[in-house]
């Protein structure tokens, strides 16, 4: 706002004492622009001022095309010839479709056309466009004299109201024609002498808004992330600790009866730390995990194959967090029997190459059950209850090799963006060979699943290119503005939190 415009609404008070009307006074000026100048004077209590609204009616989109080109009703009349043959209906629709109902009904009502047989015929020789005549009566003056009219119109979504605002301008308590620079800050140099003293400070506006403090923003993964965590809770899992991110060979490959032969183990497949190269021990039970490698037992030959305990104490990045089930298992092996359910979501790694959907660094969703009774059945039965929870209901098994589980299956769902199925995880019951060797004792039986956690939010979110969710294509202004979201349980479908 100017000093200018505060200066004139100040001169124009001093000489007619108040302004009734800003929109009369100032007619060239916006009526924000306006308001500001009123509310910087309004601070200095120079001025007071209420608001005038005003509502003024203006033309539709629909209602210009009838300003334009006749109203529907004058345009069917004049395409109508004079006769008592017309013309058929059916031609009317072709040659101006949705028009053609609305303008014959509005003709049938002004006794203009009347049908006759499948044809429509004038009633009359000549028409006035009425409704061509009130829109432009409205255009002109943003009103109309009769009520009617202007019911009539808004209800045929020709017209619709708009507000504007204008305001009347009263002296205030200080009020001036003189305009004061009001201090702002209080400053050390006032403080140093007596200017503090006299000067005059701007009153503070305790009800401004002030600017939205910058702050975090929750990853879609992280928001998908609890959400998994919750179905978990809620289906009676306890939350297993992966915060070591390295992990011995034995852990990640050789507790699970991953042959130190197996093509995972390779560098392609593998990432191996240098500096620490190896744990510094084994855990006791070691030897028997060897020793199930190499002869066999518990109804298996074994691999038949050398086993070196080097290779076991290599550190590798873990590959999957079925490293940390293991030492879980290895523990509920030490207590007196129970049924039990964990589940993890943490980082994994593995030396892939980057494409649409792999990533070397990702989260798997892990989780165990351990019972007398577990089974294939009940595994899949738990599965088809998961997933439901998370939104997705169409998902598919195909039978799979793990080294460690038999029974294998790996699980598929329907990608709309990708057009095709995606395997999200992979499960099974877990060997014999590591359980027992793990100190499970016999008839407890364990499945194990490990799922993508990136993969089913790429479904949820509609992405077809896990590099637009992870790392440097991420765009940070989704992600800032997109507001949380949820699972509509009964549909799947996702339900945004705060959005309008």
């Amino acid at each position: 706002m100017s000093d200018e415009l505060k200066l004139t609404i100040l001169k124009t008070l001093a000489a007619k004492g108040s302004i009734e009307d800003t929109a009369v006074t100032f007619k060239n000026v916006s009526s924000e622009t306006v308001l500001g100048a009123i509310k910087s004077l309004e601070s200095q209590e120079m001025v007071t001022h209420k608001t005038l609204t005003t509502e003024v009616w203006s033309v539709c989109p629909e209602g210009q095309d009838q300003l334009d080109n006749g109203s529907y009703e004058a345009r069917i009349f004049h395409a109508v010839p004079a006769g008592e043959q017309g013309i058929s209906i059916d031609e009317l629709k072709a040659k101006f479709g949705a028009v053609a109902n609305l303008g014959q009904g509005k003709g049938f009502k002004n006794k203009w056309l009347k049908k006759s047989g499948d044809n429509i015929v004038r009633l009359v020789d000549s028409i006035v466009d009425q409704t061509k005549v009130d829109l432009e009566a409205v255009l002109a003056t943003g009103a109309h004299e009769n009520k009617e009219t202007i019911k009539e119109l808004k209800r045929r979504n020709l017209i619709a109201p708009t507000k504007t605002f204008s305001y009347s301008v009263a002296k205030g308590a200080k009020f001036s024609t003189e305009l004061k620079k009001l201090e702002t800050d209080l400053t050390e140099d006032m403080l140093k002498g007596d200017a503090w003293k006299t000067a005059e400070f701007k009153q503070f506006n305790f009800d401004a808004l002030g600017l939205s403090p910058r702050g975090g923003h929750l990853h879609p993964l992280m928001k998908v992330r609890e959400e998994f965590r919750q179905i978990f809770f809620e289906m009676g899992f306890e939350e297993m600790p992966t915060n070591n991110f390295a992990e011995s060979s034995f852990w990640n490959f050789d507790a699970l009866f991953v042959p130190q032969q197996h093509v995972a183990r390779d560098l392609q497949d593998t990432f191996y730390l240098s500096d620490p190269a190896e744990a510094t021990e084994l855990p006791d039970f070691w030897k028997t995990v060897r020793d199930v490698h190499v002869k066999g037992g518990y109804g298996s030959i074994g691999y038949r194959a050398p086993w070196s305990e080097d290779e076991a104490k290599k550190l590798v990045l873990r590959t999957h967090t079925t490293a940390v089930s293991s030492q879980i298992l290895h523990k509920l092996a030490q207590e007196p029997y129970r049924a039990a359910k964990y589940f993890s979501i943490d980082r994994v790694y593995r030396n892939e190459s980057v494409d649409a959907t792999h990533l070397a660094e990702f989260h798997q969703v892990e989780g165990i059950i351990a019972d007398k009774s577990m089974s294939l059945g009940r595994l899949i039965a738990f599965l088809d209850v998961f997933f439901k929870k998370m939104g997705i209901t169409t998902i598919r098994f195909k039978p799979t090799y793990n080294p460690y589980t038999e029974p294998s299956m790996e699980i598929f769902s329907w990608h709309n963006e990708l057009n095709k199925w995606v395997e999200i995880g992979n499960s099974g019951m877990f060997r014999p060979e590591m359980l027992r060797s793990l100190g499970l004792e016999e008839g407890v039986q364990v499945a194990g699943f490990g799922l993508s956690l990136e993969r089913p939010t790429m479904i949820r979110c509609g992405i077809d290119d896990i590099r637009q969710l992870v790392g440097h294509k991420v765009d940070r202004n989704t992600i800032e503005t997109d507001p949380a979201c949820r699972l509509d349980k009964k549909t799947g479908k996702e339900v945004k939190v705060g959005a309008e």
